[in-house]
C-alpha cells in the first residue's frame, strides 16, 4: 500500500481495525447463515430425520466452538494468527466449495425418499466439518490478531476494540437473520452456498489488503508442554521443602497484581527443578486462574441455546401474522441483535464519556451483570410459557412477540457475558497464551450447547420416572417446558453465587 508510511501512527491503527471488523461482519454472516440453511437442506435435500437435521446442526456449531481451543493453540504455540486466519480461511473455503458442488449435482445427493448412501453421507460430513474446523481457526486468531494492533498497556483501547468487533459480530448475525433468510426462503438453500463462498472469498480478500501494515506476533513455543511440566514437577516436588533462595522470593515479585490473592501456591514447589524458572510458573497460574471464571459462564450459554431450540418451537405454534405477513420464527432473533448493535455504540460512548470512571464497567461486572440477566431472561420465559399453556387450554393462539422479552433479555445478556470474556481473557492471559485463553469465550458457547442437550435428557428421564416427562413428545401443550425454563432460572441463579466467589477472590 503506498504512501501508509505517510499516515499518522493513529489513523494506521484505525485502518487496521476497520479491516477486522469488515472481516468479522462477512464471516459470522456466513458462519450463521448456513448454520440455519443446515436445517433446510438436511431436510429437504439429504433427507434426514427432523431429529436427526436438528442434532447435525448442534454439532457443528458445538464442535466449530469447541475446537477454537486448538486453533488458540496452534497461534500461540506454532504459526502467527496471520497464518492462521489465511490457513482456517482456505480451509473453510474448501469445505463450502464441497458442499455446493454436491448441492448442485443430483447423483452426489440422494434420490427422493431415499436414504443418503455411505459414499454421500461422506462427502457431506467431510464437507460440514472442514467447514467448521476452518471456522475454529477463523473465531480463534482474528479478535485476538485485532488485540495485537492495539496498545495493550491502554485497557480503554482494548475495551473499545472488543466492543466493537462484538459490534461487527452481531452485524453478521443482523445480515444473516434478514438478508440471507430471505434469500433461503425465496431463493433456495443452494444460494446460501454459493454467497457465503463469494462472502468467503471478499473477506479473504479485504484481510490481505492490511498484510503490509499489521503487527504478528511470532509464537513462543507450547505454553501447554510448559504447564504440563510445572504440573508434573510440583507434584513430584509437593512433600519437599522449598530453598531458601525460593522462599524469599515473594508473591509480589512474581504479579504485584496479585499481591493479597496469592493464587495456586502449590506450583512454587515445581521450582525446586532449575530448569523452570518463576515466570513460567506465574504464566501457568495465572492461566488456571482464569478456569474457574470459564467454567461459571457456561451455564449462561446453556440458556442461550434455548433460542435456537425451545424458542422456536414455541414461536412455530404462535400468532406470527403481522397482518397478511408471516413472520418467520428464526426472524425474532432480529429484535435483540438490533438492541444489542445499539447498546454496544452506546456503552462504548458511555466508556469515552467517563474515562478514569469506567472502572464500574471492567469485564468480571458485565459478565457478572450478564449471567444475572439470564437467569431474569429463564424466570421471564417460564411466566410467558405458562401464559401461553393457559391461552392454547382456552383455544387461544398467544401472539409470537410475547417471545420478544426472552429474546431480548438473553441477547443483551449474551453482549455483555461474551463481550466481557473477550476482553477479560485477552487483557488477563499471559502473553504467550492470549489466543488460546481468549478462545475459552468460544468453548464456553460449545460447552453450554451440549450441556443443553445432557440437562434435557436428564431431565426426561427423572421426571419420566414420575409419570410423565416435561420435555417428552413433539406436542408442547402437554410438556412443562415452562417448568424447565425455571428449572434454568435456579441452576443460573446458583451459577451466579458461584460466579461471585470467584470473580471476588480473583
Amino acid at each position: 500500500m503506498v504512501g501508509l508510511e505517510l499516515l499518522p501512527l493513529h489513523a494506521v491503527c484505525m485502518l487496521r481495525i476497520s479491516l477486522y471488523c469488515v472481516v468479522e461482519v462477512l464471516e459470522n454472516m456466513v458462519f450463521l447463515s448456513n448454520a440455519s440453511n443446515f436445517v433446510a437442506y438436511f431436510l429437504q435435500s439429504m433427507h434426514y430425520s427432523a431429529a436427526k437435521s436438528a442434532n447435525m446442526v448442534t454439532n457443528f456449531m458445538g464442535t466449530s466452538f469447541l475446537l477454537t481451543i486448538v486453533g488458540g493453540f496452534i497461534c500461540d504455540s506454532f504459526i502467527t494468527k496471520f497464518t492462521t486466519f489465511i490457513s482456517s480461511c482456505v480451509v473453510e473455503l474448501l469445505g463450502l466449495i464441497l458442499l455446493t458442488i454436491q448441492a448442485d449435482h443430483p447423483h452426489l445427493r440422494p434420490a427422493m425418499n431415499s436414504s443418503p448412501s455411505k459414499s454421500q453421507e461422506a462427502i457431506l460430513y467431510t464437507g460440514v466439518y472442514v467447514m467448521a474446523t476452518g471456522v475454529a481457526g477463523i473465531k480463534a486468531s482474528l479478535p485476538t490478531h485485532g488485540a495485537d494492533q492495539l496498545d495493550c498497556s491502554n485497557p480503554r483501547l482494548i475495551t473499545s476494540f472488543f466492543n466493537w468487533f462484538f459490534f461487527s459480530l452481531c452485524t453478521g448475525g443482523l445480515i444473516s437473520a434478514t438478508v440471507m433468510m430471505w434469500v433461503e426462503e425465496n431463493k433456495g438453500w443452494n444460494w446460501s452456498f454459493k454467497i457465503s463462498i463469494v462472502a468467503l472469498v471478499l473477506a479473504l480478500c479485504i484481510f490481505t489488503m492490511g498484510t503490509p501494515i499489521y503487527r504478528n506476533k511470532r509464537p513462543s513455543g507450547s505454553p501447554l508442554t510448559r504447564i504440563f511440566q510445572i504440573l508434573a514437577s510440583a507434584i513430584k516436588n509437593r512433600n519437599a521443602s522449598l530453598p531458601e533462595r525460593l522462599t524469599e522470593q515473594t508473591p509480589s515479585q512474581l504479579n504485584p497484581k496479585r499481591y493479597e490473592k496469592y493464587h495456586y501456591r502449590f506450583l512454587d514447589k515445581a521450582l525446586i527443578n532449575t530448569a523452570i524458572d518463576s515466570d513460567e510458573v506465574e504464566e501457568t497460574r495465572t492461566f488456571l486462574a482464569l478456569l474457574p471464571i470459564f467454567a461459571s459462564t457456561i451455564m449462561m450459554n446453556c440458556c442461550l441455546a434455548q433460542l435456537q431450540t425451545f424458542s422456536v418451537q414455541q414461536g412455530n405454534i404462535m400468532n406470527r401474522k403481522i397482518h397478511h405477513f408471516q413472520i418467520p420464527t428464526q426472524s425474532l432473533s432480529v429484535l435483540p441483535i438490533s438492541i444489542m448493535l445499539a447498546s454496544v455504540a452506546l456503552f462504548d460512548r458511555l466508556l469515552r464519556t467517563l474515562g478514569n470512571m469506567s472502572k464500574t464497567f471492567r469485564p468480571l461486572r458485565r459478565i457478572g451483570v450478564g449471567l444475572a440477566l439470564a437467569s431474569a431472561s429463564m424466570a421471564t420465559a417460564a411466566v410467558v410459557e405458562s401464559k401461553r399453556r393457559w391461552a392454547a387450554e382456552n383455544n387461544v393462539t398467544l401472539s409470537v412477540f410475547w417471545l420478544a422479552w426472552q429474546y431480548l433479555l438473553l441477547g443483551i445478556s449474551d453482549m455483555l457475558t461474551l463481550g466481557g470474556m473477550f476482553e477479560f481473557f485477552y487483557s488477563e492471559a499471559p502473553h504467550s497464551m492470549r489466543s488460546m485463553s481468549t478462545a475459552l469465550s468460544w468453548c464456553s458457547t460449545s460447552v453450554g450447547y451440549f450441556l443443553s442437550s445432557v440437562l434435557v435428557a436428564i431431565t426426561n428421564s427423572v421426571t419420566g420416572k414420575f409419570g410423565h416427562e416435561w420435555l417428552g413428545g413433539n406436542n408442547l401443550n402437554k410438556s412443562r417446558l415452562d417448568l424447565f425454563y425455571m428449572l434454568l432460572c435456579i441452576l443460573n441463579f446458583l451459577n451466579i453465587l458461584n460466579y461471585m466467589y470467584w470473580a471476588k477472590r480473583y
